[in-house]
């Protein structure tokens, strides 16, 4: 696919995930944030999350999402500023456009679809919001959604709380959707010549998670099956994470061929008792499973432990922390990186996939509105026309 040229009104995390993966396969990605007076620090929030590594605007917690973009800063409650969106969309032939605002406010702020797509017929848009544009006023925040979505429910011990995630997987998940719907808009623009409109609701995109719990609700099910079992598997016994002499091992056994592969190592012979040999009998004896074999897996070390496991073809796994995880054999050549404004290189993510022929290395993040002056510029819009426009409080007079 050749590179496209992608607008994006983005804040948070959700969308510049999105968009940094049209970053990932080299697509040219220009952020644009609010501009004009108001309370508080300009543009994105997020961009004053975390300890500060380059300066005040680009923090730690803003770094990562926001590689190799470029950023302008726009008034977009003044009809003006429609005026120059517009203009960028047509100038640039804009492929994709993309929000992750309030749908309350689209026409507002000029940039709903039917005002974008009348501009530039072709333009592929899309936005994300918390329940999709029939619920417009409702703030998309990825632990309220977690809530929401029941994920908090699913998550924890089963006497505990309910707990979120480790990760913001309903952002994640919502960017993801936008970049798999620009990607099949594309593809049909190209065999009709028409764009369209893509709506991402942040809920029920991850509603569609739910797919190991909701359906069995017309089953009948028992309560245990769709709430909190800490890290044991509603379904295949035994799963958990097991203390070791030396800390925690991850041990799944997903079907009755690999229970008899455990149960035929001599440290677990004494696991496999009459009744256990399928899944529904160990359903039955669940707690005295788990029971017998934190007796057993406490008395040896992870690493004995995984031995024995790796030769039996037993799924397992230690569990990481984040500096072992970066440090895998499997993913420390795939680390993607950037570097900071003094020269340090600062190792981040790998991509989701392989992609071949495209490096791993970006840009640092943009300051806020750096690229205004040039993106506009590019459009046409001369050094006169846009100290007018910065005069008019449409655009910063620095950028």
């Amino acid at each position: 696919m050749k590179p496209r040229v992608v607008l994006s009104m983005e804040q948070a995390l959700s969308l510049p995930y999105a968009t940094l993966r049209f970053v990932h396969l080299g697509w040219r990605v220009i952020r644009i944030e609010s501009f004009g007076a108001g309370p508080g620090l300009p543009g994105d929030p997020n961009r004053y999350i975390g300890s500060v590594v380059a300066d005040d605007d680009r923090r730690s917690y803003f770094v990562a999402p926001n590689v190799g973009k470029e950023a302008v800063a726009i008034n977009l409650k003044d009809p003006k500023g429609h005026e120059v969106l517009r203009h960028l969309v047509r100038s640039l032939d804009a492929d994709v456009f993309c929000s992750n605002t309030l749908p309350s406010r689209y026409e507002q702020l000029g940039i709903d679809y039917q005002s974008l797509s009348a501009a530039k017929p072709d333009l592929i848009w899309a936005g994300i919001s918390a329940m999709g544009p029939d619920y417009p006023d409702v703030p998309g925040y990825d632990p309220a959604l977690q809530a929401m979505a029941g994920y908090m429910e699913l998550t924890g011990e089963a006497n505990g709380p309910p707990t979120l995630a480790g990760v913001p997987i309903i952002d994640l998940k919502a960017g993801d959707e936008v970049y798999a719907g620009v990607c099949l808009a594309l593809a049909e623009r190209a065999e009709t010549g028409k764009g369209s409109r893509i709506d991402v609701s942040m809920l029920q995109a991850a509603a569609s998670w739910l797919i190991t719990t909701l359906p069995l609700v017309d089953f009948g099910c028992d309560p245990i099956e769709i709430t909190r079992c800490g890290n044991e598997h509603r379904k295949f016994i035994p799963t958990n994470a097991y203390p070791t002499k030396d800390g925690y091992i991850f041990v799944a056994i997903g079907s009755d061929v690999q229970w008899r592969r455990l149960t035929e190592l001599p440290r677990f012979a004494g696991v496999g008792k009459a009744g256990r040999e399928t899944n529904q009998g160990r359903h039955a004896d669940r707690e005295a499973i788990q029971t017998d074999m934190r007796a057993v897996t406490s008395r040896f070390s992870t690493e004995e432990l995984a031995a024995d496991f790796r030769k039996a073809t037993i799924p397992n796994a230690p569990i990481n922390d984040i500096n072992q995880v970066r440090a895998m054999p499997a993913l420390a050549d795939k680390l993607t990186a950037t570097r900071l404004p003094d020269g340090r290189r600062v190792r981040m993510q790998p991509m989701a996939v392989d992609l071949p022929g495209k490096g791993g290395d970006f840009a640092f993040p943009p300051h806020y509105g750096e690229h205004t002056r040039a993106v506009l510029a590019q459009a046409g819009i001369r050094d006169g026309d846009y100290d007018d426009l910065a005069r008019s409080g449409i655009v910063p007079a620095s950028a």
